[in-house]
């Protein structure tokens, strides 16, 4: 299927690994010209890098800069002011007992995980409204629907992120310009295997894996973690011309994780 990407601006936020990396590769695969996001130049460098090999046709732009910053953001839209499509990928994650967020936590995971796409979505629309096209998806999460207990100030800022893309969905109503949020279920990114590592006590992967679909997440249809292809696939075609009907919707590629009939 051709997703009527060619040529198409898209700027994925940390997309140097996991989730964001996936995305962007699919989106480069499709034609478009992708902006490479990560803290580093390094880390850019070599996502860059492993892009163009898989993708010998792949145009790609680097910039490194910390995007939960509003001073890297700005330097951001300065460099790349017609962004066509952005993908609200910048997050992090954290299990700790609530008694023990502190203010400092739940300030620095809205700063991250919610204000950094806030800002790039406030610097684009207009300019999408403008030419009358443009997307804008915020990659949100099944936690922000069943708010686990292990990382509650992690849930609150998804759920956040599905209130943010249907009130300016709800702003670009009448246009081009659709606003969604995409919600995945527990996925196999290098951040989650690396967590994994850390806390499972030296037990194979594929053992912490039935465990923690046994014990944490029950309700999962797929009783594994998703792939960062799997997430990427749904969000490259809501990106595209082809999806034009989709908007303020909150897209869920779960596993079944979230038990509801709608």
């Amino acid at each position: 299927m051709n997703l009527q990407l060619d040529g198409r601006l898209a700027l994925v936020t940390a997309s140097t690994k996991g989730i964001g990396f996936a995305i962007a590769r699919s989106l480069a695969r499709e034609g478009a010209r992708v902006i490479i996001n990560g803290r580093t130049t390094a880390s850019v460098d070599d996502a860059t890098r492993r892009i163009r090999a898989d993708v010998p046709s792949a145009q790609v732009e680097p910039f490194a800069g910390d995007l939960s910053t509003a001073a890297d953001a700005a330097r951001l839209v300065a460099q790349f002011p017609d962004v066509e499509i952005l993908v609200n990928n910048l997050g992090i994650f954290e299990p700790k007992p609530f008694e023990q967020i502190t203010d400092a936590d739940w300030q620095r995971f809205f700063e991250v995980n919610v204000m950094s796409g806030v800002r790039l979505s406030r610097a684009y629309v207009g300019r999408m409204k403008a030419s009358d096209w443009g997307r804008i998806v915020f990659i949100s999460s099944e936690s922000g629907i069943q708010i686990p207990v292990e990382m509650i100030h992690y849930g609150t800022t998804k759920t956040a992120q599905l209130a943010i893309s249907r009130g300016l969905a709800e702003s670009c109503a009448g246009t081009g310009v659709t606003v969604n949020a995409v919600l995945p279920g527990p996925t196999a990114s290098e951040g989650v295997v690396d967590f994994v590592r850390d806390v499972s006590g030296g037990q194979s992967f594929d053992t912490f894996q039935d465990e923690f679909f046994r014990s944490v997440r029950p309700t999962s249809l797929l009783k594994r973690f998703e792939t960062p292809d799997e997430i990427a696939h749904l969000v490259t075609f809501v990106c595209s011309p082809l999806a034009s009907g989709i908007t303020g919707a909150a897209l869920r590629v779960d596993g079944g994780v979230v038990r509801a009939a709608f």
